[in-house]
């Protein structure tokens, strides 16, 4: 009941109004494929299943916007972004991009660049680093897609990339989610993947959100307090 309570009180904090008119708290996905959810129906992509479940948990938030396309790399992201202003403000914001750079065989260096630029665009539309969280990228090396090619080297690319996005999301104080260990878990399974072998299945997305809610939870009693 305490913890309810907490999330409750999100709804005053958050928006700065009287209890009686705290607003629907709105939340704006950022990303690729993976936000977009290749493959799956639209309330099967994670966004959507996060929604739905802090709903159950007693939070008041609408469902998402996804600016998301299958393919974008950071910096078709951010034109996308410059194309949809004025974007507004937002309660939560989430960020889930580079996949695509590490696959068109982009330095991580200039993935680091890149990254910490889209990271600050987040948090302004947020306007605040405590009301953004980052899902790192999943390794699709490991998945039927990626026969015949080096799995040992995308592992490690996408480990280079995975180690910028975490060092860069701890100095700008933004929280970040372990997908890509829950990927490399589960990820091998037939039924986490939809059928271009590739792409996560509804049920994979399933398993991410619960590894985001704790962070989640703990962003929203935060921002309460």
């Amino acid at each position: 009941m305490r913890h309810l309570l907490h999330l409750c009180w999100l709804l005053v904090a958050m928006v700065n109004v009287p209890a009686a008119e705290a607003a629907t708290l709105r939340y704006l996905a950022l990303g690729d494929s993976y936000t977009i959810g290749e493959g799956v129906a639209a309330e099967g992509r994670w966004p959507e299943q996060l929604a739905v479940a802090l709903r159950r948990e007693g939070v008041d938030i609408a469902p998402p916007r996804i600016i998301a396309t299958t393919g974008w790399t950071t910096d078709e992201l951010s034109a996308a972004m410059d194309a949809a202003e004025p974007l507004g403000s937002w309660d939560l914001v989430s960020l889930l991009i580079g996949v695509n750079n590490q696959y068109r065989g982009r330095p991580v260096a200039d993935f680091r660049a890149e990254f910490e630029r889209m990271l600050g665009r987040a948090v302004s539309l947020a306007g605040a680093p405590g009301r953004v969280f980052v899902l790192n990228i999943p390794d699709w090396g490991i998945t039927p897609f990626a026969e015949g090619r080096d799995r040992a080297a995308i592992a490690g690319e996408l480990d280079a990339y995975n180690a910028a996005m975490a060092e860069l999301c701890a100095k700008h104080g933004v929280a970040l989610v372990d997908i890509a260990a829950v990927y490399r878990a589960q990820g091998r399974d037939a039924a986490m993947l939809v059928d271009d072998g590739l792409h996560p299945s509804a049920r994979m997305y399933a398993a991410w959100v619960e590894a985001a809610l704790p962070t989640l939870r703990a962003l929203l009693v935060d921002a309460s307090r």
